[in-house]
C-alpha cells in the first residue's frame, strides 16, 4: 500500500522537550508494534481482559474492505426504486464517524442522534417515498435509537410504505437489535466486528455503511487508512502517534488535561467532534483523564488564549498558532487518533477501552421513567422566560424540568440549594454559578434542545469563554452522554455544569413505550444531573419555558458578566 503522508508537529518547545523523554519510553517498550499485534498486556493486568476483545480496530484498513462492495450493491437497489434519502439513527460511535465522513465528502447524511421532538419531526418531513433509515446501535439497545426506529416505522406504514423494507440495521451478533431486524425481515443486517469499540468504529460498518449508503467513498477512505499503517506501527520517534501521544501524555504531567482542538484548513468537516468522544471517553476515569475542548476556529476563546491548564491542537495546515498541529487524510486521522489515544492510555495508567461511568446516567433517566420519585417541586426562580434550578446537595434534586409539561415524577425533587442562592437578575444568578469553579476547572453547558432550529444555544461557549477566565465546552444532550459524559463523572472532578432544556412546542408519542420524547428527553437531562450531584459536581439548570424568547434572554445574561 503506497505511504500517506500524516504528520504531528509539537510546535511549543517545553512540550516537545518534556514529550521527547515520553516517547523515548513508548519506543524502548515497543508500544506501537504490540499495539498493532493487539497486545492486550499493554495496559496492565486489570485492564487486560477488556482489551483483549477490542483492539481488532488496528486491522480494519483490511478487513472492512467487504464493505465496498456490499453497501454499494445496496445503493444501487434502494437507487432503483427511487430511495435516495439516508436517515441515520445512531448515538455517540454510531453517529459521529458517518457524520464527518459524510460532511467531509459532501454528501448527504440527515443524522439522528437526539430525542428532542421538533428535530425528530424535522428528519419526518423529509419525503419518506425516497428515504431508509438507517439503525445503528453497537449493543443493540440503545434508547434513543430504538424510539427513532419505533416512530419511523409507525410514519413509513402510515404512509403505506412497507417500514422493514426501508430499515437497515447495524449491529453487533447476537444483539436484541440484530434479533429485532430477522423477526421483521428489515432489509439488511450488516453485522459490525464485536472486538471493536464504539468509539474506535469509524472504520467498521458503524462509520462505513451510512456515510457509504449516502455516496461517501469510502474505499479512498479505507486506502488513507491502509496508507498509514506502517508508519503507525514503527517502534521509531518518527511514528506520529507515539509524537501525539507522548505530547499528550507530557502535557496532562505538567497539568494541561485540557486539549483545545480547532480546525486550520484541514478540509475535514467536524472532524475535532468525532476526536472528543475518543479521548474524553477512553482516558476520562479513575479521577485522571484529557478533556477536549472543542472550540469554532483557531481564533476562538480559549484557543487564542488558553492557560496553563490547556494544551491547544490544530487539525490542518494552518497558521494557527497550536502547541500541536496535526495534519492529513479523513482516514488516515482516523487511525493516528486511535493508536494516539490508545498509547496516551498506557502513558496514563489507565484502561483506554472501558466506560465505567456512562451507565450510570442511564440508569438514572430508566428509573425516572418507570416514576421512582412522585412528589413535585418548584423552580429556584423564574426570570423571564426562563425557570432556574439551583444546584442542590441531596440525590435525585430538581434539574429543570418544566413541571406543567411532564409527569410529575419526572419534574420531582427534594433538597436545599447550596452553592448559590438562586435569586437576583440571570446574569447575578449566572455571575454567583461561575464564582464556585474551581481553580483550572471548567464549564460543561449541556444544551437539551434542538441542535438544528436551536442552533444559537451553540454561542453560549464563546460567549462564556470570553468572560469566565476558565475552559468552555459545549454539548448537545443527550448526544454528550455518549462520549464526554464519561469524563464529566470519572475525569478530573473540576467541572460545573450549566444544563439547558426548554419547554417543546410539540411532542412525539414513542409507539409501543408509555413516554413521549419529550418525556425522555427531560428525563435523561435529569437523570444526569442527579449523577452529577451525587458525585460532588454542581449542576445549575435553567429551564425554557420559550426556546426563541429563553435563548435570546440567556446569551444577553452571559453578555453581562
Amino acid at each position: 500500500m503506497t505511504p500517506v503522508t500524516i504528520t504531528v508537529d509539537v510546535n511549543d518547545s517545553h512540550l516537545a522537550s518534556s514529550a521527547s523523554t515520553v516517547a523515548s519510553t513508548l519506543v524502548a517498550d515497543r508500544a506501537a508494534s504490540r499495539l498493532t499485534a493487539q497486545d492486550a498486556t499493554l495496559w496492565g493486568a486489570e485492564a487486560e481482559a477488556e482489551a483483549s476483545i477490542r483492539l481488532a480496530w488496528t486491522t480494519l484498513h483490511s478487513t472492512s474492505r467487504h464493505l465496498i462492495g456490499e453497501i454499494a450493491e445496496l445503493r444501487a437497489q434502494l437507487h432503483g426504486e427511487g430511495v435516495t434519502r439516508v436517515v441515520l439513527a445512531g448515538m455517540g460511535g454510531s453517529s459521529l464517524a458517518p457524520e464527518v465522513i459524510a460532511g467531509t465528502e459532501s454528501v448527504a447524511l440527515t443524522v439522528l442522534d437526539t430525542t428532542d421532538p421538533g428535530q425528530v419531526a424535522d428528519a419526518l418531513a423529509g419525503d419518506l417515498g425516497r428515504t431508509v433509515l438507517v439503525v445503528s446501535s453497537k449493543s443493540g439497545g440503545t434508547v434513543e435509537t430504538d424510539a427513532q426506529r419505533r416512530i419511523f416505522a409507525e410514519a413509513f406504514a402510515t404512509e403505506g410504505i412497507d417500514a422493514a423494507s426501508r430499515i437497515v440495521v447495524v449491529t453487533d451478533p447476537g444483539s436484541p437489535l440484530a434479533e429485532l431486524a430477522e423477526q421483521e425481515g428489515y432489509r439488511r443486517t450488516f453485522l459490525a466486528d464485536p472486538h471493536v469499540g464504539g468509539r474506535y468504529s469509524a472504520l467498521t460498518a458503524f462509520g462505513l455503511v451510512p456515510a457509504g449508503l449516502a455516496g461517501a467513498d469510502i474505499a479512498r477512505l479505507l486506502d488513507q487508512a491502509a496508507g498509514t499503517v506502517a508508519a503507525l506501527a514503527a517502534d521509531s520517534l518518527d511514528n506520529p502517534a507515539i509524537q501525539l501521544a507522548a505530547a499528550l501524555g507530557a502535557a496532562h504531567e505538567a497539568g494541561a488535561e485540557k486539549l483545545v482542538l480547532a480546525d486550520a484548513g484541514s478540509g475535514i468537516a467536524g472532524l475535532p467532534d468525532w476526536i472528543e468522544q475518543l479521548v474524553a471517553e477512553s482516558t476520562g476515569k479513575e479521577g485522571t483523564g484529557l478533556l477536549p475542548v472543542v472550540v469554532e476556529s483557531v481564533d476562538a476563546p480559549g484557543f487564542a488564549d488558553a492557560g496553563k491548564d490547556a494544551t491547544t491542537v490544530s487539525i490542518g495546515k494552518g497558521e494557527a498558532a497550536s502547541a500541536i498541529s496535526v495534519d492529513g487524510g479523513l482516514g488516515g486521522q482516523f487511525l493516528l487518533w486511535e493508536y494516539a489515544t490508545a498509547l496516551a492510555g498506557r502513558v496514563l495508567g489507565i484502561n483506554p477501552f472501558d466506560q465505567p461511568d456512562v451507565e450510570a446516567a442511564k440508569q438514572a433517566a430508566r428509573a425516572l421513567l418507570d416514576g421512582a420519585d412522585d412528589a413535585a417541586i418548584a423552580p429556584s426562580a423564574a426570570v423571564g422566560a426562563i425557570e432556574v434550578y439551583a444546584p442542590v446537595s441531596s440525590p435525585h434534586t430538581p434539574a429543570g424540568l418544566d413541571p406543567r409539561s411532564v409527569p410529575g415524577h419526572l419534574a420531582s425533587g427534594a433538597g436545599r440549594a447550596r452553592g448559590i442562592t438562586g435569586e437576583g437578575s440571570l446574569t447575578d444568578i449566572l455571575r454567583e454559578f461561575v464564582g464556585t469553579l474551581p481553580a483550572d476547572g471548567y464549564l460543561a453547558v449541556q444544551s437539551y434542545l434542538d441542535r438544528l432550529d436551536d442552533a444559537s444555544a451553540a454561542l453560549l461557549r464563546s460567549e462564556l469563554a470570553k468572560r469566565i477566565g476558565a475552559q468552555v465546552t459545549f454539548g448537545w444532550g443527550p448526544r454528550f452522554l455518549h462520549s464526554t459524559g464519561q469524563y464529566h463523572k470519572g475525569g478530573h472532578p473540576n467541572g460545573i455544569f450549566l444544563q439547558v432544556t426548554g419547554a417543546a412546542e410539540y411532542d412525539l408519542a414513542v409507539p409501543g413505550l408509555p413516554y413521549s420524547l419529550a418525556v425522555l428527553q427531560l428525563a435523561q437531562a435529569r437523570g444526569d444531573a442527579d449523577v452529577l450531584t451525587d458525585r460532588g459536581r454542581p449542576v445549575l439548570r435553567l429551564h425554557l419555558t420559550d426556546r426563541v424568547a429563553g435563548l435570546a434572554e440567556l446569551v444577553r445574561a452571559v453578555q453581562g458578566l
